[in-house]
């Protein structure tokens, strides 16, 4: 699944193609997603300026001209791709060949630029819904997020007070949304490598100095993530149909019995399974 990188690289990609555009066509070609589609959403969504792209957690959101948000989640393998239907009107962008038709395009949004943007989703587990701009931080979906990583809500003192007497392992509280917005598997294990601790590790025995390290530990490798377009592990791609490449980067995700690559450390990299979810880490210099 898309984590918090790969969301705002698209995020990124999108928005010189649909920020102060006009929708002038919708089209919603099945009724549902992972969930059903919001009454009307086709007639709701044309004719409608685009006035911000943002983010919030995994979710991209596309603020509206009628005061409506477009809240998106890309699922399993959701895509938003971009055809620019050889418009030079874009700046900054260049053309892309018309993709082939695909039975996996569920929505596309035609612009008044002639851009198309489509969203490709084979396995159906995305999601999309419309909500009041003016509420949306009450909207479901998004209501009992923690603080976004790279915000500046998320600081140590909200780890410390939301670890307090946990007895959570770090890992699983990582991935707590309530805790923090937008950590997924990948950069959680990129993180506690970083910073040299044991995914087994307490969260509520975790001290002050160790919480001080973390929150700029995940802060930069999110930012590490982002600046080389996410990581394209299975169906993940950017808007423009180019692959992330932080996967090269990993120092723990996905190098079981590979050696540590930390300096002078001589370890293994181990691979244990934490709530259904496959954890790596070193043998060595995790504790």
């Amino acid at each position: 699944m898309p984590e918090l990188p790969e969301v705002e690289t698209v995020r990124r990609g999108l928005e010189p193609v649909l920020t102060g555009q006009r929708i002038t066509r919708a089209e919603v070609r099945r009724p549902d997603l992972r969930w059903p589609f919001p009454p009307r959403m086709a007639e709701r969504l044309t004719g409608q300026r685009v006035l911000r792209l943002g983010r919030r957690s995994k979710y991209l959101l596309v603020d509206l001209e009628s005061a409506e948000t477009l809240i998106i989640h890309l699922g399993m393998s959701g895509r938003m791709l971009i055809d620019l239907g050889g418009t030079p009107q874009v700046p900054g962008r260049f053309a892309h060949p018309r993709p082939v038709e695909s039975p996996h395009d569920h929505v596309v949004l035609t612009t008044e630029s002639g851009a198309r943007v489509v969203f490709n989703d084979a396995r159906r587990f995305g999601a999309m819904d419309l909500a009041p701009t003016e509420t949306l931080d009450q909207h479901w979906l998004l209501a009992s997020l923690g603080p976004e990583p790279l915000g500046n809500g998320f600081t140590a003192d909200h780890l410390a007070a939301r670890f307090a007497g946990r007895r959570t392992p770090i890992k699983s509280a990582l991935l707590d949304q309530r805790i923090i917005a937008g950590l997924g598997n990948i950069y959680v294990c990129e993180a506690l490598w970083r910073t040299g601790i044991h995914p087994r590790r307490l969260a509520g025995k975790l001290s002050r100095a160790r919480i001080d390290a973390l929150v700029p530990a995940i802060r930069d490798v999110l930012g590490d993530a982002i600046a080389a377009g996410g990581s394209s592990l299975r169906d993940y791609r950017q808007a423009d149909g180019e692959l992330g490449y932080f996967q090269h980067s990993f120092a723990a995700y996905g190098r079981e019995g590979e050696p540590c690559r930390r300096d002078g450390c001589g370890g293994t990299i181990l691979r244990i399974v934490q709530s259904g979810r496959s954890t790596f880490y070193c043998n060595t210099c995790q504790r």
